[in-house]
């Protein structure tokens, strides 16, 4: 693959996987602790995966929660620009599942909310949208798309606030949204929510349609 030849790879080949999770990692972390972290505790088949990697270990430098400023916006799009020129090289008619955990989550949240839907689902582990609202963030279509988010009350990187107003807005565009929050749960990603992915891979790979 050219998009990103640091990436990590797993489980069945592209040209064969029935569904492909694109799994991304959050500030500081790496492709590595996602396989570590979320893979190895998950029940998958059929399913291709691809862990991108960001070349300073974060995707972009400001907390999510802050206001956008020129370097985010041009971080943000670069980013942004590396997971499209991932996806751009998937099979055309396989299920795509945008995933990651926090900064991860922020930046598959942005993806859908700035590119509008597809073929597949959002998994937000601990995210929310880059910037404020004042910042006049755009909202495409997402018709229908299965959306799953999650968040703690006691997380320190993504306020429920900012959760919440995440939630609205994937509501807003019209996505088919399911949102946890885990009470007191630290900066991490529990066994329910590894549950949902497993079940939004199983659900689009068998063809069962919308998992929730």
């Amino acid at each position: 693959m050219t998009a990103n030849s640091a990436a990590l790879f797993r489980g069945e080949a592209l040209k064969s996987a029935q569904v492909i999770c694109v799994l991304t990692h959050g500030r500081g972390q790496s492709p590595e602790a996602m396989e570590e972290q979320i893979l190895r505790r998950l029940k998958a088949t059929n399913t291709a995966f691809v862990l991108p990697r960001a070349a300073s270990g974060s995707w972009y430098d400001a907390k999510a929660v802050d206001p956008l400023s020129e370097t985010t916006v041009t971080q943000l799009h670069a980013s942004l620009a590396q997971l499209r020129g991932i996806v751009a090289e998937f099979p055309k008619a396989t299920p795509v599942v945008m995933a990651g955990f926090s900064q991860g989550a922020c930046l598959s949240i942005e993806y859908a909310l700035r590119f509008g839907g597809w073929n597949g689902a959002l998994v937000a582990f601990t995210g929310c949208r880059v910037g404020q609202a004042q910042d006049n963030l755009p909202r495409s279509s997402l018709t229908d798309l299965p959306a799953y988010i999650s968040g703690s009350d006691a997380d320190p990187w993504i306020p429920l606030s900012a959760f919440t107003q995440a939630v609205q807005e994937l509501g807003a565009a019209e996505a088919r949204v399911r949102a946890d929050v885990f009470p007191k749960r630290g900066h991490e990603v529990s066994q329910a929510e590894i549950a949902m992915l497993e079940k939004a891979l199983q659900s689009l790979a068998s063809r069962q349609g919308a998992p929730w």
